[in-house]
């Protein structure tokens, strides 16, 4: 089972350049809202056609825009599910679930996968009702029955927990197991969440203003991401762009500070990172050790977050904001830093604080994409 893709799509303000492999496998599609992970889904289900490319699933050509090919929805046998689940209102739940069956399906075998699918998503009880009927998780292990019934040629899920609490997406992640499990071949996987992503995907593609930046295996875009979307993606709090100063330190324009890195940096440098637990506080000046101000802080369960402006900027660095006057600018100029409130006789940081901070080299990201 393989998946091709190699397309462009292009529209006034916006252009869809897409090239990704994926095999038997659950691949993700991560990146903000509007940044082209949908559409990709809808070109390979056909419900969008490419300006130009190619799309093979298991071998057989969806779109070829030179060998002018563009089979339509129908002929795709693609499963394809929406945040809403898109369940046909006035069938049964057993008539959803039977609806993408081929209609040549011998009467017996239908109902035969129709009831398979049923007990395999525990809602055969509700087989006579309509979707009205059913509750959102319900109506979801439905539309899953419904997917697998149709024995599609590839599975593809749209962001599936979107609107659902934490509660209720915990549990309907256990029927997504169920459904990939049943699955043998490629399954799409789109997500803006990275927890989500890494629990279902075995690879993770980055995709920033229709653009693939990265493809890594889901755990090394947590633990080595190398472009700046995929940095801030993996829940990197501090990602910065920076300049070259020479071969082991950067200049970060946005703090107004040099930063020691290690290993070299590259002449084509794009950015750093470091997660706002990795941060320490110390007592005497040091490498990667600044003096800054606490300026916001912010409580939750587990953890006290601090929002940190550099208080020695460098004389290129521009003034100061402060959140009244422009809180995009106030958070863009500022570090984030995560205090656990587990551990015993914390100093916890209070607002309008100096102290000093070590930014640890061994805990930097150095991304040039």
């Amino acid at each position: 089972m393989t998946l091709s893709v190699d397309i462009a799509k292009r529209f006034p303000s916006f252009g869809l350049e897409v090239k990704l492999e994926a095999g038997d496998e659950v691949f993700g599609l991560l990146g903000a809202s509007g940044c082209g992970k949908s559409l990709t889904m809808r070109c390979i289900a056909g419900i969008e056609t490419p300006d130009e490319g190619k799309i093979v699933v298991n071998g057989e050509v969806f779109f070829d825009s030179a060998a002018k090919i563009n089979l339509k929805p129908q002929q795709r046998k693609t499963a394809l599910l929406f945040q809403n689940y898109m369940l046909f209102p006035n069938l049964t739940v057993e008539d959803n679930v039977a609806a993408g069956i081929p209609k040549d399906t011998p009467r017996a075998e239908r109902d035969a996968i129709v009831q398979s699918e049923l007990h395999r998503f525990d809602v055969a009880a509700f087989a006579k009702r309509y979707p009205a009927q059913l509750s959102g998780g319900q109506q979801q292990r439905v539309a899953l029955a419904r997917m697998l019934a149709a024995k599609p040629g590839i599975l593809m899920l749209d962001e599936p927990f979107s609107a659902l609490d934490a509660h209720l997406k915990g549990v309907l992640e256990q029927n997504l197991a169920s459904l990939f499990d049943a699955f043998d071949g490629t399954i799409l996987y789109v997500s803006h969440d990275i927890d989500e992503a890494v629990r279902f995907c075995n690879r993770i593609a980055v995709i920033e203003r229709g653009h693939v930046m990265e493809t890594d295996a889901s755990r090394d875009l947590i633990n080595n991401p190398k472009s700046m979307a995929g940095l801030k993606l993996s829940g990197c709090k501090n990602a910065v762009e920076v300049e070259k100063i020479n071969d082991t330190h950067v200049y970060c324009p946005q703090w107004g500070v040099k930063v020691s890195v290690l290993g070299g940096v590259p002449d084509d440098v794009k950015g750093i990172g470091v997660r706002a637990f990795n941060l320490q506080r110390v007592d005497e000046p040091g490498c990667n050790v600044y003096r800054v101000r606490v300026d916001r802080t912010s409580d939750s369960r587990f953890e006290r977050m601090c929002m940190l402006s550099f208080v020695d900027r460098d004389e290129r660095a521009e003034p100061l904001v402060s959140a009244t006057d422009q809180e995009v600018h106030f958070l863009h100029q500022r570090m984030f830093w995560r205090v656990s409130l587990r551990e015993q006789d914390v100093q916890l940081p209070e607002v309008g604080e100096e102290l000093l901070i070590r930014i640890p080299p061994e805990h930097l990201y150095v991304v040039n994409a």
